[in-house]
């Protein structure tokens, strides 16, 4: 079964990110960045040849937001998928990150059920500085890999892209480290396109804050690479509406044997945390 981490990356998606001053929270949403909560439906829109599935259909939900000293992050994710010979099997996903606002650390963790039955669980942690970094897992085994000079973790990624886009910039490459599975960094290659209307294309609901697709946005393909298997060809590809406040509002995800949309059919704004007398959020733990 495809890895449930592309749409996770690509939401999130340091080098240099600078670190967080009296107020993080508010620093974080000053870059433009909007703490949010969105609903998407999956569902196949493609098979190519030799595919054995025949549909796939669910949800995401995906929920970000600056802590007082890091990007939070949630992606939960149920997912029917209908195969030719084979009986059908609904997967579910929950996904969590903590990533420092100073881009040096970075805590991950994820389970996964098959009709009901957990099948996987992931935790573990990866620090980068100017020279490199690891990433450690504890769960399910204990994994260690190194992670290149400049590679960058989700959130930094999403910044980087924006910077880019705002530059002018057609194309944008960098290692990824997001730790949704157990496959290591990957490669990212950008293709940032024209200008985008990010209303464009939504139903018209009152699930959906459109002041929050006000803004610029860009037509973005992005093509990922396995890091540790130097593979010529990608693992998989995708067409995007990427907002300047880290907001995605359309997606079509390309792999080998089959093609998913992603849309968009909820929106909210989240509040930013209070950092005054409070505890800061913490890294999620099991």
């Amino acid at each position: 079964m495809t890895s449930l981490r592309t749409i996770a990356v690509i939401l999130a998606l340091v080098a240099g990110i600078p670190a967080a001053q009296a107020a993080p929270a508010d620093a974080a949403l000053a870059k433009g960045l909007v703490a949010h909560k969105a609903l998407y439906d999956i569902d196949l829109v493609a098979t190519h040849s030799g595919s054995q599935i025949i549909n796939i259909s669910g949800q995401m939900v995906y929920e970000w937001k600056p802590s007082c000293e890091a990007w939070v992050t949630d992606h939960k994710f149920k997912l029917f998928y209908e195969y030719a010979d084979s009986p059908g099997m609904r997967i579910n996903s929950d996904f969590s990150t903590y990533e420092t606002f100073d881009g040096k650390d970075f805590n991950f963790t994820s389970r996964r059920e098959r009709d009901g039955q957990m099948y996987q669980e992931i935790l573990g942690h990866a620090n980068v500085d100017a020279t490199g970094g690891k990433a450690l897992y504890r769960m399910p085994q204990a994994i260690k890999y190194d992670l290149s000079k400049g590679s960058l973790f989700p959130m930094g990624h999403t910044l980087q892209l924006i910077k880019h886009a705002l530059d002018g910039d057609k194309f944008y490459s960098a290692q990824v480290f997001d730790g949704s599975d157990e496959e290591g960094p990957i490669e990212i290659n950008s293709f940032i396109g024209k200008p985008a209307q990010g209303i464009k294309g939504i139903t018209k609901s009152p699930k959906i804050d459109e002041s929050l697709l006000s803004g610029k946005a860009w037509n973005v393909r992005m093509a990922v690479f396995p890091v540790k298997d130097k593979e010529e060809e990608s693992d998989y590809e995708m067409d995007m509406v990427f907002h300047e406040n880290g907001i995605i509002s359309d997606m079509l995800i390309e792999y080998d044997d089959f093609s998913v949309k992603q849309k968009l059919v909820a929106l909210e704004r989240l509040p930013a945390e209070s950092c005054a007398g409070e505890e800061a959020a913490k890294p999620p733990k099991r």
